[in-house]
């Protein structure tokens, strides 16, 4: 039988080849993304993964199982280390200060993006929620186990893909593969469609954050 995982990763196919060959990520690898974009993108990220271990924490309030608590709520109180480090250097290296954060309107698609993940926790199931937070986690390992080998000529885009190919973000990320299966064999046929839905969702969400930055999409 196959896992919950295997049946989400081949239905968000199109998206995911879509997000691997976006202008975006094409630009990021080869050197030529411009910087405003990628400061763009950066300050929108943030309000993104601000909510994102918010939900991790909340997520792990409504399970029962002591080791998936035990990992959402390290990721509640950060995300993941080392990301969270090489992006306190992006800011501190692009000039982005707390006053230009805080100026910063959020961007309809990362405000779309975020609002999903609530909607399948807070209308749905705290397992549709950890399946809506699996592609961030599974979409940029993927893409920086990609991008790894051609690297970036821009030092600050090669800090990005060495982020999402390092041991301990593929680590996380088999993690949170291994919770949504293991919470994907406990549910039954209709929660497993809602939670193949919501990963799916959340794909597309994630395709549309590139192209959010790269076009500086406004309300």
């Amino acid at each position: 039988m196959a896992k919950i995982t295997d049946t989400m990763r081949e239905q968000s196919e199109p998206l995911w080849e879509a997000s691997f060959n976006h202008p975006f990520i094409k630009q990021l690898s080869g050197g030529s993304l411009p910087q405003q974009t990628f400061r763009y993108y950066l300050k929108q990220d943030r309000y993104y993964l601000q909510n994102f271990a918010a939900l991790h924490g909340k997520i792990a309030d409504q399970m029962d199982d002591p080791d998936i608590k035990e990992f959402l709520y390290a990721g509640a109180k950060g995300f993941n280390d080392s990301e969270k480090e090489v992006r306190t250097e992006f800011f501190q290296e692009l000039n982005i200060t707390q006053k230009e954060i805080d100026q910063t309107e959020i961007a309809p698609n990362a405000y779309s993006y975020v609002t999903h993940m609530y909607h399948e926790l807070n209308e749905g199931t705290p397992s549709r929620a950890a399946a809506a937070l699996l592609p961030c986690y599974w979409l940029y390992n993927e893409i920086g186990q990609r991008l790894i080998k051609a690297g970036s000529p821009i030092k600050i885009y090669q800090q990005f893909i060495e982020t999402y190919d390092s041991p301990a973000f593929t680590t996380a990320t088999d993690k949170m593969k291994t919770i949504v299966d293991q919470l994907g064999e406990a549910a039954d046929a209709e929660e497993q469609e809602q939670m193949q839905t919501a990963f799916l969702r959340s794909s597309y969400f994630e395709l549309h954050f590139w192209e959010m930055a790269y076009k500086h999409e406004q309300w």
